[in-house]
């Protein structure tokens, strides 16, 4: 039987999968160069940089316009905080999937370079 941080990193990366599924063939090719990881919570490391430690998701790295042509050495990132999310659902599996896949959602639009306010507008808060 799985431990619960490797069941909830199991379903969020099934969660992930489906949603790229559902991407439009414009915006799944950009989707595809963001890489994805999973994580229980910020370490030690992200809380000391300033990141909350109850964040639900955290993108990283140049967005699209920046990344396109450049050479960066850190590529665009999107880490998703599964234990996180799954107490922000309230242990809810249901709501669980559906808080993985708007935290997705959210920080792909960071990628393509959309704000707070632009995600919020789109109900991706």
């Amino acid at each position: 039987m799985e431990t619960e941080p490797n069941r909830l990193i199991t379903e969020a990366e099934k969660v992930v999968t489906q949603t790229l599924a559902q991407l439009p063939d414009e915006l799944l090719e950009t989707a595809l160069a963001v890489s994805v990881s999973y994580e229980g919570q910020p370490d030690a490391a992200l809380i000391a940089e300033g990141i909350d430690p109850g964040t639900l998701g955290l993108f990283t790295g140049p967005d699209r316009a920046e990344h396109e042509g450049a050479l960066d050495p850190f590529p665009p990132q999107i880490t998703i905080f599964v234990e996180n999310l799954y107490l922000f659902a309230g242990y809810d599996e249901e709501i669980y999937r559906d808080e993985v896949r708007t935290t997705y959602l959210h920080e792909l639009g960071h990628y393509l370079g959309l704000d707070e306010e632009d995600l919020t507008a789109r109900g991706l808060e």
